[in-house]
């Protein structure tokens, strides 16, 4: 009779994906100028999108008050940018999170999987903040976390995430890209507490099996506002796994590889992870900024809408009475995500609909959509011409826009709209890089800059917001105590 063995858990290894993941995070030195520049627009970027959801989301300003009576002024918390809340770094963490994400207008990354690397800020910030003002209370100069330290932060939860989404389409199994937010920022926020190299895998190991959402709530006929703060609530798993890991809890050495219960069997269909390139900075120099107020993949149909409007418009021509008929050809994940018909029920459904999007940035004649013309209270969301223009869009995938948007030499968000008019002519509009994509850098940093101000100024007075910008170019911004810059934007 055979008699099972103890399994020493202690001496087993940890799933190499884990390892890896860990090494990297508290191994890699990041010297690389452009992924550091890249990262600050980045941070700017992100801190204006948190304050324009504030503003201008009822939702979101709603979603992130305090939970219990007192829970806004904790002692030692996280001051929440753009309020007066103080908060605990759980409920800190999520709200950070919810906050960057909301209005979908942070920065993206695409690959086999779709997701937004700038969500792990609502981590890494919360973390990083907290412990300085820690550090600074009791006198720790070894304590503070520099601002320098959140830029290479922000740096390997890219990497991380953004490596994983090259190969890895967890869309197929019907898992939200979130779950990559929970991985890096476990990892990431596990290295600014300073954990040891066990405790770190440990908490990456449990972000693996931490329960994982189901992609749903993304995809018609069932989206809605969970999208705005999926990242928050994976923000808010990682620092809890990271304080577990902390206290002492053992990681779970195979999560992944575990013949029937581990992550690949069980979610996965039996499928191994491919990271397609060894970790660096390469996802941060890569990376697309939203300068458009538009979902990514719908970025270049924006601008090649705004291009035909103009047409239009030369010609003495109608949008609501003179075209025919809209044909749309795309990449496969805009077919996916923003390839909907039928009735829109909130301003998730309308901002993740490429045919209401290109339906309004026609009866602006040409101008851009903004983040008002997607709310409940907007003209347009009960406008029956959107509803007319909506019914003459059609789209398909172009298999070449598919490959060239996996390509990893090119990455393009390739659109080509062709435009049939009543009186028997056609134009077509075509574009392959969005504003805000690498390949359009010269053109795109200015205009980050001016959306950062913009949504800034939303909440903070005019001198507040310049002060935000001057410090951010001082070249003393590497050694600035987080803290002391998280401090500017206060509500």
């Amino acid at each position: 009779m055979h008699v099972p063995q103890p399994d020493d858990n202690s001496e087993r290894p940890y799933d190499e994906v884990i390892i890896k993941v860990v090494d990297y995070a508290y191994d890699y030195e990041v010297v690389s100028e452009p992924a550091l520049a890249r990262a600050k627009m980045a941070l700017i970027d992100s801190l204006g999108v948190a304050i324009e959801s504030l503003s201008l989301s009822s939702e979101c300003a709603a979603l992130v008050k305090p939970l219990l009576p007192g829970a806004g002024s904790v002692s030692g918390g996280f001051k929440l940018p753009g309020t007066a809340y103080q908060m605990d770094v759980l409920q800190a963490a999520f709200n950070m999170g919810a906050m960057i994400r909301y209005l979908d207008h942070n920065d993206a990354f695409a690959g086999a999987e779709w997701g937004h690397p700038s969500d792990n800020l609502g981590a890494i910030l919360v973390i990083a903040d907290v412990l300085t003002r820690e550090a600074l209370a009791q006198g720790k100069e070894e304590g503070i976390i520099t601002m320098k330290q959140v830029l290479v932060g922000l740096i390997k939860s890219y990497e991380i995430q953004g490596c994983f989404q090259v190969k890895n389409a967890f869309n197929r199994v019907g898992l939200d890209h979130t779950i990559l937010v929970k991985i890096a920022s476990t990892a990431v926020v596990s290295w600014l507490m300073g954990l040891s190299r066990e405790q770190a895998r440990s908490a990456v190991s449990h972000a693996w099996v931490d329960g994982h959402p189901l992609r749903t709530f993304r995809q018609s006929p069932n989206t809605g506002p969970r999208k705005g703060w999926s990242a928050g609530d994976a923000c808010m798993r990682a620092v809890h796994l990271a304080t577990v890991a902390r206290a002492g809890q053992p990681g779970i050495k195979t999560p992944l590889t575990a013949a029937r219960w581990g992550f690949y069997e069980v979610l996965n269909k039996g499928n191994a992870f491919e990271l397609p390139r060894p970790f660096g900075t390469w996802v941060v120099e890569n990376a697309i900024f939203k300068v458009l107020t538009a979902e990514g993949h719908g970025l270049t149909a924006v601008e090649a809408t705004m291009a035909a409007s103009k047409q239009l418009q030369e010609r003495g021509l109608d949008a609501t009475k003179d075209i025919k008929s809209i044909h749309v050809r795309t990449q496969e994940a805009a077919m996916i995500i923003i390839n909907k018909k039928g009735p829109l029920h909130n301003p998730a459904d309308r901002d993740h609909c490429l045919r209401y999007i290109m339906a309004v940035v026609l009866l602006k004649n040409g101008t851009e959509v903004e983040t008002e013309d997607y709310q409940d209270d907007s003209p347009f969301a009960n406008d029956p011409r959107v509803e007319a223009l909506r019914s003459i869009i059609t789209m398909e995938e172009d298999p070449q826009f598919t490959r060239d948007y996996h390509n990893p030499e090119i990455r393009s968000v390739g659109c080509s709209i062709d435009f049939h008019l009543i009186d028997g002519t056609e134009f077509n509009t075509r574009l392959e890089f969005p504003l805000g994509h690498p390949a359009r850098n010269e053109e795109s940093f200015p205009m980050v800059r001016k959306k950062a101000i913009r949504n800034l100024e939303l909440k903070l007075p005019k001198a507040g917001v310049t002060q935000i910008m001057e410090t951010l170019d001082q070249p003393s911004f590497d050694s600035l105590a987080v803290s002391r810059f998280i401090d500017l934007f206060q509500g």
